[in-house]
């Protein structure tokens, strides 16, 4: 059963008991939705024994996901991505460990898989009759996937400039594509428009609080895979910031659980494009806030946003955990994209491979130690990049 209690607030604006069976976007205030689930009951009665002979889903953490227990989740078997050792890597880089979490393994060739999963779901409980999501590329393929499991009409907004690849998978899902001109935010603003008035539920980043709890899940199987000792470094490239924020929100539901042996958590890195890198420059200039960046320009598109609506929630994951923020050009991204593939067999997008990038920055500086164990997350696929390795 699902042990979820309420809605919170992010930002802490005071409103933090909000019903969860109803549906729920943004706080009053305009800041991100959160769940909270009864974390006393569940460290009593779940133990992390339990997970054995689980299906290998995101689903296995079924107990602190927000889908009712009297029902089956719509699934195509998302989550549970391998954590690949990179033995070659680890020799080149002179570092105890390195592992790659792939979740490029994923329905849909990433990890935006795992959000819209749990956020088509939660909508299908709410009796959403359409759905709707402006994306970049990777979330409208997810999205339009699990539309088309769930039988609804999904709606995706992308910059008119995205890669062809993006448009023509959204379409081979069955769902209505609008190009936009202009960015993901440009995206965003017409698909709240056209919306609002169609009555279509509306699953764009941090605009509803359960894709977060999908991408939480990656936290938990890090957890699980390394036998609940935390790395040292997670490595994690950043455009909307869902990643970081779910699973910094996992490490701390996970300590409430009494499952993990190591208290100190991992360092947080976010990865950014050079081209349009707000968190790091709100990072290294000790903002709360990322002030919009302009003109955004890189080839990666997951990398493409210049305005997260959960900045504030990145940075502070960054500085509680003594992290970093590193941003990589263009040029690089694709030279580690040809390297993880020729080193460690692993397919990878721009935005993946910049964690590779970034690992090489943290090295040379001195900031990551011989000693240390890194995570990094290839969070998507080459496959809709070919153009550039070509």
């Amino acid at each position: 059963m699902s042990y979820l209690t309420h809605l919170y607030c992010a930002a802490d604006c005071g409103r933090d008991a909000l019903d969860p069976n109803v549906p729920q976007h943004l706080c009053s205030c305009g800041s991100p939705l959160l769940a909270a689930y009864d974390l006393p009951t569940l460290a009593a009665t779940w133990k992390r024994e339990a997970l054995t002979n689980r299906p290998p889903t995101l689903w296995r953490y079924r107990e602190v996901l927000p889908i009712a227990s009297d029902r089956d989740p719509l699934t195509l078997g998302e989550g549970f991505t391998p954590l690949l050792r990179a033995p070659r890597l680890e020799s080149e880089l002179g570092l105890r460990r390195i592992d790659i979490k792939d979740e490029s393994v994923n329905p849909t060739n990433s990890f935006k898989a795992r959000g819209l999963s749990v956020a088509v779901n939660r909508a299908c409980e709410f009796g959403a009759s359409a759905l709707s999501v402006p994306s970049a590329g990777n979330a409208a393929s997810a999205l339009a996937a699990y539309a088309a499991v769930a039988g609804l009409p999904a709606h995706v907004f992308m910059p008119a400039d995205v890669r062809p690849s993006f448009i023509h998978d959204c379409r081979l899902y069955g769902a209505t594509v609008t190009l936009v001109d202009g960015l993901i935010t440009d995206a965003g603003r017409v698909a709240t428009e056209k919306g609002v008035s169609q009555g279509w539920y509306n699953v764009s980043t941090f605009n509803e609080p359960y894709r977060v709890e999908g991408k939480k899940t990656m936290a938990y199987e890090l957890g699980e895979q390394l036998e609940w000792h935390w790395p040292n470094w997670i490595i994690y490239p950043t455009g909307g910031g869902t990643g970081i924020v779910g699973m910094w929100k996992a490490f701390e539901e996970l300590e409430g659980l009494g499952w993990v042996v190591d208290q100190k958590r991992p360092r947080m890195v976010s990865v950014q494009a050079e081209g349009c890198a707000p968190i790091v420059r709100a990072f290294t200039t000790n903002q709360e806030r990322a002030k919009p960046w302009t003109p955004a320009v890189t080839l990666a598109d997951g990398l493409r946003v210049p305005n997260a609506l959960g900045d504030f929630l990145v940075l502070r994951a960054l500085r509680e955990s003594d992290g970093a923020a590193v941003a990589v050009p263009d040029n690089d991204m694709v030279a580690a994209m040809k390297e993880l593939a020729r080193l460690e067999g692993i397919s990878a997008g721009p935005e993946g491979a910049a964690t590779l990038c970034a690992l090489r920055e943290l090295v040379k500086t001195g900031i990551i130690k011989p000693e240390d164990h890194v995570v990094l997350f290839n969070t998507g696929g080459a496959l809709k990049y070919l153009d550039l390795v070509s």
